[in-house]
């Protein structure tokens, strides 16, 4: 008969809820005790919850500076705390070709990888990874698992917010052109616009920086749009201050929302609107399927989608006078 929980807390001498601990969470016990329970698992062959063997996995994300990439690798290296895993941050800086090389090399001495917002296409990936165990976040991919955050329904949120503030013309100001999040939102956005009748006017493709929003502000200006949904909080911000450097207030002649809920989003002036992405619930699902995978019991390739939300505050409002005018002439 198998050992339970029960006989090796009993072995250990500790209480069974100590026992459990030291499986689920070992950092809350002194080191003297998680050994001992520990110990006794072993003695009496207790595998089910048994501590697993300590893995070094790799996080490849492309631009390791982003306050996103920044929270998504925290809650990935949070998870793998609890099992003493070993992470191993490798940044592409942007850059396809360095990716590519990344991902050819380093999984000769990794279990894993999980991969964040690849700029290669999904065949590459794939030929470059080999048999290492993967998992993608943001890219549509069908060999591996993926953790997908689009966006979708806080975009959807979001027109249905513009239009009811009475706007009319909205901008996209999107970010990496092979960008998976980027097509997506992109995509999302011009069949919510389309919904509710309003006209979506898209800028050229920016960096995902306060520098990328800076340079959509004249684009975006110029376009007459009296509302814009910004690619991520970064553009966001960027755009709000290139906006006002030519003249227009935010939300007075300018409504903005962002993507993303960064913390910074809530502190701005005026507090930023913008869409929250799981982000750390992202993380945190991509390595359970990672551990999985490199386990044996990884599901079969499959689509992992995040929920997000609209955060309404300050950088929201009605459109300018002259806006609203022309509109209720048409």
């Amino acid at each position: 008969m198998a050992a339970t929980l029960t006989d090796v807390a009993q072995a250990a001498g500790v209480s069974l809820a100590t026992a459990s601990r030291a499986f689920k969470e070992p950092d809350r016990l002194a080191a003297s005790t998680r050994a001992r329970v520990q110990e006794a698992a072993a003695d009496l062959g207790y595998g089910v919850t048994a501590p697993q063997r300590s893995l070094t996995f790799a996080v490849v994300v492309p631009d390791a500076a982003n306050p996103v990439f920044a929270a998504l690798i925290a809650a990935i290296q949070e998870q793998a705390w609890n099992g003493r895993h070993k992470m191993i941050l490798a940044n592409t800086a942007e850059h396809p070709a360095r990716e590519q090389e990344i991902l050819t090399t380093i999984g000769l001495g990794v279990s894993g990888v999980i991969l964040a917002s690849p700029r290669l296409p999904s065949d590459v990936i794939k030929s470059a990874i080999g048999l290492t165990p993967l998992v993608v976040i943001n890219a549509a991919v069908d060999f591996c698992p993926s953790v997908l955050m689009g966006a979708d329904a806080g975009i959807s949120q979001a027109f249905e917010h513009l239009h009811a503030l009475g706007h009319r013309h909205v901008a996209y100001v999107p970010g990496p052109a092979n960008a998976w999040a980027n097509q997506r939102r992109h995509e999302v956005a011009t069949e919510v616009a389309t919904q509710w009748g309003m006209r979506l006017t898209v800028v050229g493709n920016q960096s995902a920086t306060v520098e990328g929003g800076l340079a959509a502000a004249a684009p975006v200006v110029s376009s007459g749009a009296t509302a814009v949904l910004a690619y991520n909080d970064l553009v966001a911000l960027g755009l709000q201050s290139g906006a006002r450097s030519l003249g227009l207030h935010c939300p007075r002649d300018l409504s903005i929302i962002g993507i993303d809920d960064l913390n910074i989003a809530a502190v701005a002036v005026p507090g930023l609107t913008s869409i929250r992405v799981d982000i750390a619930q992202g993380g945190t699902q991509a390595f359970t399927l990672l551990t999985d995978l490199i386990g044996g019991k990884g599901p079969a390739p499959r689509e992992d989608h995040r929920t997000s939300q609209l955060i309404v505050r300050g950088s929201t409002d009605a459109p300018p006078v002259r806006a609203a005018a022309d509109r209720d002439l048409t």
